[in-house]
């Protein structure tokens, strides 16, 4: 991050079985913040041009790699517009975990088929946008969920709690995923229910 002038950071999931079949999703924007994920935008905001030259990327480091399920390949989009690879996570990954509810496939499934020979699922959205937000612990102790009333009211807004017994400062506790028609949507809904939760 200090040697690259960066103006987005962007992140794509794709799974290779020993086939060399390739499936990746939509290219992704992260937001950090001290070094970690708060916030995941799906699809990335960001040219036609960029989301190819992103997954281009993805799939020829998952082949030079010779890696068989899913890796999670981040990138900086930088000042000029060219697409650096930053990071390569060789798992399922915090950039993906919208797709259990945004795609017809999870990254979790995909990387299980992927492992096991069996066939890549066809990776379809079913959701135009959607936001995922980190829910972060922000003090050291015993880890207590509690979510304010009204939230269960909240269309496309799905919750998931890890389960960890101890919560620490920006521990990741568990996500929200909300799906909207467009990310503005999305996000606005996201927020709302992540005031909504304490942990």
């Amino acid at each position: 991050e200090k040697f690259v002038p960066f103006q987005k950071e962007l992140s794509v999931v794709t799974a290779r079985d020993s086939f060399n079949t390739l499936k990746s999703f939509e290219v992704v924007e992260t937001v950090h913040k001290n070094n970690i994920c708060h916030i995941v935008h799906s699809p990335a905001n960001v040219s036609k041009e960029t989301q190819d030259k992103a997954t281009t990327l993805s799939k020829k480091v998952l082949e030079a790699l010779n890696g068989i399920g899913v890796f999670a390949v981040e990138m900086f989009l930088d000042k000029k517009g060219n697409v650096l690879v930053n990071e390569i996570a060789p798992r399922v990954h915090n950039s993906g975990h919208h797709t259990i509810e945004a795609y017809s496939v999870s990254q979790f499934e995909q990387h299980i088929r992927a492992i096991a020979d069996l066939p890549l699922a066809p990776v379809k959205t079913i959701s135009e946008a959607a936001v995922m937000i980190n829910i972060l612990g922000k003090r050291d102790g015993k880890a207590e969920f509690k979510a304010k009333k009204g939230m269960e009211k909240l269309s496309g807004v799905h919750t998931h709690i890890y389960g960890k017994m101890e919560t620490r400062k920006e521990r990741k506790m568990g996500h929200i995923t909300a799906l909207g028609k467009t990310l503005k949507e999305a996000e606005r809904k996201a927020k709302k229910a992540h005031s909504y939760v304490s942990i």
